[in-house]
């Protein structure tokens, strides 16, 4: 019989996890929250919910996390004001996958705690969007254990196609942050020259056309491109919270390490400023827009 999952986070890509999750024939619960997408077709497939997180454990054998981050992370496991968390109910050997993205020192902390209440941990952040969620074409990045990591890999490959053990406890983490970072970095680049472009009376086509003849050219790129184009904003469905988010996760990681952080603390600052003055639930190419309407040194929403 197939593992009996457990999944917290049923959002734009949790939703897609849980999809794939139920039609490989997985017994799987979820936690009601305020913040899923509907549930009704999870539910005519088969899924059950539970309304708090250690009742949700109790019968787990693997318990799946896709929830915002690390903060969001902590309250599900470790319980939150009166509301009891995973590791109250763990049972031995249960299997804590954490597709978030969280901050790796965290993470660390996490695993040892899952440990201590006698289960065992991966991290396994994501890349890609929620098309590919549904689709079950997610790439994984895995930290954790080898031989735990073999176990597990067929049942994550119900929602990825593209797997990858990163390293120990944490590593997945690691990856996803640089990841993010050099992808949300290409963006904001983009962006900004698509706004001076504009400021300076080049045409989008002409800015595309060179921009993908040349050394512009890549997935950035094409992500942005429907929205330089037609004002589309869908090509990259990924907020703008969420980048400032990820981008702040990874200036953390790169400052506990030492490493260098100069044009990673300017990325995140354009972030920073584009929620701060605008709407942390605009998608990222709607950057382009808030950044051409920029004057003065301010950011103005139209």
């Amino acid at each position: 019989m197939k593992p009996a999952i457990a999944m917290v986070g049923i959002g734009l890509m949790g939703h897609g996890i849980a999809r794939n999750l139920a039609r490989h024939g997985y017994p799987l619960t979820v936690l009601e929250h305020a913040g899923n997408q509907p549930l009704d077709e999870l539910k005519a497939a088969g899924v059950a919910t539970a309304s708090d997180a250690a009742t949700l454990a109790a019968t787990a054998q693997v318990v799946v996390l896709c929830v915002t981050g690390t903060p969001q992370v902590e309250a599900v496991l470790f319980g939150e004001g009166d509301a009891p968390g995973v590791l109250r109910s763990l049972r031995p050997g249960t299997v804590v996958i954490d597709c978030s993205t969280a901050i790796p020192s965290s993470t660390e902390r996490v695993a040892q705690a899952v440990a201590a209440a006698g289960g065992r941990f991966l991290d396994a952040p994501m890349t890609r969007t929620p098309k590919e969620a549904a689709e079950g074409r997610l790439n994984l990045l895995v930290g954790g254990d080898a031989d735990l990591f073999a176990e597990c890999r067929p049942l994550l490959a119900c929602f990825a196609e593209n797997i990858v053990h990163a390293g120990p406890v944490g590593a997945g983490h690691r990856m996803k942050l640089l990841h993010n970072y050099v992808s949300l970095g290409f963006v904001a680049l983009l962006a900004e020259a698509a706004a001076c472009a504009a400021r300076g009376g080049v045409a989008p086509e002409v800015l595309v056309q060179v921009l993908a003849q040349g050394g512009g050219g890549g997935m950035a790129l094409e992500r942005l491109k429907p929205f330089l184009l037609d004002g589309d904003p869908s090509g990259l469905r990924f907020f703008m919270a969420n980048a400032q988010k990820d981008l702040g996760y990874y200036t953390a990681m790169a400052a506990d390490s030492g490493a260098a952080r100069t044009i990673a603390e300017g990325v995140y600052d354009t972030f920073a400023q584009a929620v701060s003055h605008g709407d942390g639930q605009a998608l990222v190419p709607e950057l382009v827009a808030q950044l051409t309407r920029q004057g003065d040194g301010v950011m103005r929403v139209a």
